[in-house]
C-alpha cells in the first residue's frame, strides 16, 4: 500500500534531543477500510479503494449504502483509490492505518488550498494598482487591459480578477518526524495544503 486518506489536525512543533525546534503538521491518517479491490483482468488497472469518515447511514444514498454494503461496511463520506502492484494481497472489509508510514522517511501531501472566494487581481496576481498617491482614486486596480484600434480586444489569458484558492496542490517529499499508531497520527516537517479538517491524500514519496 502505497498511500492513505487523513485529515489535517493543525499544526504545532517538537523539540529534538539537541534543543532544535522543528514545525510539524498533524495529521490524522487512517484507519482507512478497503471497499473495492480492482484488478488489470477485470478493471484494466490494479488498485484498491480507500474509504475514510465513518457516516451514519441516514446521511447516504441508497447506491453510496449498497456499494459499502458489499464490503460488509457501514456508509464512509470519502473514497480514493490507491494503486497496488499485488491486488490479491487485499481483501475487502481490511483496515490499513498509520503503521504503513512506519519506516518511511518521506511522503508526497496533497490536498486543497484554503479557498479565498472572489479577489482582485492586486491580490490574486500580485499587480501592483495604480498610484497611492498625487490626487489618485485608482488603487487596487489592473489599469487598461485592453488594445485601441488593432486588435481591439482583450487578449487570451489575460490575468483578471476571479474565484481564488481552493485549488488541487501537492507538496512533495515532507519529512516524517513520528508516526503515532495509538492515536493514527502522522507528523511530517513543514506545512501541508488547506485548513484545519482538510481532506489530505497521503502517499509514500519515490524519494523515502
Amino acid at each position: 500500500m502505497q498511500g492513505l486518506i487523513g485529515k489535517k489536525i493543525g499544526m504545532t512543533q517538537v523539540f529534538t534531543e539537541d534543543g532544535t525546534v522543528i514545525p510539524v503538521s498533524v495529521i490524522k491518517a487512517g484507519p482507512c477500510p478497503i471497499v473495492q479491490v480492482k484488478t488489470q483482468k477485470k478493471d484494466g488497472y490494479n488498485a484498491v479503494q480507500l474509504a475514510f469518515e465513518e457516516i451514519p447511514p441516514t446521511r447516504a444514498n441508497l447506491p453510496t449504502i449498497g456499494h459499502f454494503r458489499r464490503a460488509g461496511l457501514p456508509p464512509y463520506r470519502y473514497l480514493q483509490e490507491f494503486r497496488v502492484d499485488n491486488p490479491e494481497e487485499y481483501k475487502q472489509g481490511e483496515f490499513v492505518d498509520v503503521s504503513i508510514f512506519k519506516d518511511v522517511k518521506k511522503v508526497n501531501v496533497t490536498g486543497r488550498t484554503k479557498g479565498r472566494g472572489y479577489a482582485g487581481v492586486v491580490k490574486r496576481h500580485g499587480f501592483s494598482g495604480g498610484s497611492k498617491t498625487h490626487g489618485s482614486k485608482s488603487h487596487n486596480v489592473p489599469g487598461s487591459i485592453g488594445m485601441a484600434a488593432y486588435p481591439s480586444r482583450v487578449l487570451k489569458g489575460q490575468k483578471l480578477p476571479g474565484r481564488m484558492g481552493f485549488e488541487k496542490f501537492t507538496v512533495k517529499n515532507l519529512e516524517v518526524i513520528e508516526v503515532d499508531t495509538e492515536n493514527n497520527l502522522l507528523f511530517v516537517k513543514g506545512a501541508v495544503p488547506g485548513a484545519r479538517n482538510g481532506i489530505l491524500r497521503i502517499t509514500i514519496s519515490q524519494k523515502a
